[in-house]
């Protein structure tokens, strides 16, 4: 039986299970080169963190002026994005522990990600999380993406439990506002560690681990939620 008491555990996906956001940029540096932008810096990556891939898309061709519809864009950055997704992902050591740990606890576990439905199936079947992570849910499947709370809110629902039962983990400010959203509470594991510097980006994430997945281990997570 789990120390945990009914509660569920979902994950965002890219930054905090995986480190997926450099093939996320070599996608779009290739996307937005395609279509004659140069000088697309990972700077300029950083701000974009924890949205969908169709929102990125959408923002990206307004501010450089692309002109083919962002439903061809879209299809062209997973594309891209798939390609290096299914050999170059790596899940973070801890980030692997803990979802072991928590499977063989019993506990309920979810993925709710801003990717497309493919690129879910190929990280979690490319680094072998799927075999832990059978419920899996994507932005392109909901309504709104997050900020907004719907994608971890049809994730409980498969789940079967009540959004106050849930715990997210995120790593981006978008995540850890739509957990708010949605009634949860949530674990931030900041990717890019200077945002966690801004308290109104990650101000209502219940536990804050300032220096990401370098604090980040399987063990004081658990021992957190069974502190819930």
């Amino acid at each position: 039986m789990s120390d945990l008491g009914g509660l569920a555990v979902i994950f965002d996906l890219d930054g905090t299970l995986v480190d997926s956001e450099p093939n996320y940029y070599e996608a779009t540096r290739q996307l937005l080169a395609g279509h004659g932008v140069t000088d697309y810096a990972w700077a300029e990556h950083e701000l974009l963190v924890g949205i969908s891939t169709l929102e990125t898309v959408a923002l990206l061709r307004d501010r450089h002026g692309l002109r083919p519809p962002v439903a061809e864009l879209l299809a062209e950055a997973n594309r891209r994005y798939l390609e290096l997704a299914r050999t170059r992902t790596r899940a973070y050591p801890e980030m692997r522990k803990f979802v072991e740990l928590l499977a063989a606890e019993g506990v309920p576990s979810a993925v709710a990600s801003g990717s497309s439905p493919e690129a879910i199936e190929a990280i979690l079947a490319g680094t072998g999380l799927g075999a832990y992570l059978r419920t899996a849910v994507s932005a392109d499947e909901v309504p709104r993406g997050k900020p907004a709370p719907d994608v971890f809110l049809e994730a409980a629902r498969r789940l079967g439990a009540a959004p106050a039962d849930c715990v997210v983990l995120e790593d981006a400010a978008p995540g850890v506002a739509a957990a708010h959203a949605a009634g949860m509470r949530c674990i931030a594991v900041p990717y890019v560690a200077h945002a966690a510097e801004r308290a109104d980006r990650f101000g209502t994430a219940d536990l804050l681990l300032r220096g990401g997945q370098a604090e980040f281990t399987a063990r004081v997570a658990y021992d957190w939620l069974a502190s819930l």
